[in-house]
């Protein structure tokens, strides 16, 4: 983790405009293609929302201002961002799980299932931001439906930084899979460019 000087960082402007509102957040929501990871994660056995949810983490890590965080008052950088998500259960309830990130596939998705086996096995909503509490990203699934907008819940918390992203039911479109995807951030660390880049690094991804 790295601590940023405020006095010299480039968007010192930028953070003091935006954290200064009450509503610092901003997102928007749009479609990737996912037919070739489908198809893919059906040909090797393996799940698709471990296939795309490995794949979102990898394009998280590789934008430096989706690793930007608001902690004791300070910008800090981290090294590594992990996968926050929901997971659900049988009696239609929720439970948060916390999946460290690697680059490779199996150990993450090995501890994936660990998590999703535990929150099944669990009740409650079961409050797991990992170690240090920030250092994730909160990623949320609505498997019943497609959608065009979403409106996430927030505390107004100002100095609430850690971004969420919301996948749905992916829809057919000429013979082609689309994943609706939103994604929303702290304004005073990243832009609509900083999104392009996670959302552009994803695709790139899912086509591989």
């Amino acid at each position: 983790m790295k601590i940023i000087d405020l006095k010299s960082w480039k968007r010192k402007e930028h953070f003091e405009f935006f954290s200064k509102m009450a509503n610092p957040y901003f997102g928007f929501t749009t479609e990737v293609d996912c037919t070739k990871a489908y198809d893919s994660s059906k040909a090797d056995n393996h799940s698709f929302f471990a296939t795309y949810l490995h794949k979102s983490m990898c394009a998280v890590n590789a934008v430096a201002e989706l690793k930007l965080r608001i902690l004791n008052n300070q910008i800090v950088s981290y090294d590594t961002i992990h996968a926050g998500t929901t997971i659900g259960r049988t009696d239609g309830t929720f439970g948060f799980a916390f999946i460290h990130f690697s680059e490779d596939f199996e150990t993450f998705n090995k501890e994936l299932q660990k998590e999703i086996g535990e929150v099944q096995h669990s009740t409650g909503i079961r409050m797991n931001n990992g170690e240090l509490g920030k250092d994730l990203i909160r990623h949320s699934t609505i498997p019943w439906n497609s959608f065009s907008a979403l409106l996430h819940p927030t505390s107004l918390d100002k100095t609430e930084s850690v971004p969420k992203i919301t996948f749905g039911k992916f829809s057919i479109k000429d013979g082609k899979k689309f994943l609706p995807v939103s994604v929303e951030a702290h304004h005073g660390l990243a832009d609509g460019l900083h999104i392009a880049r996670y959302l552009e690094g994803f695709q790139g991804l899912l086509n591989e």
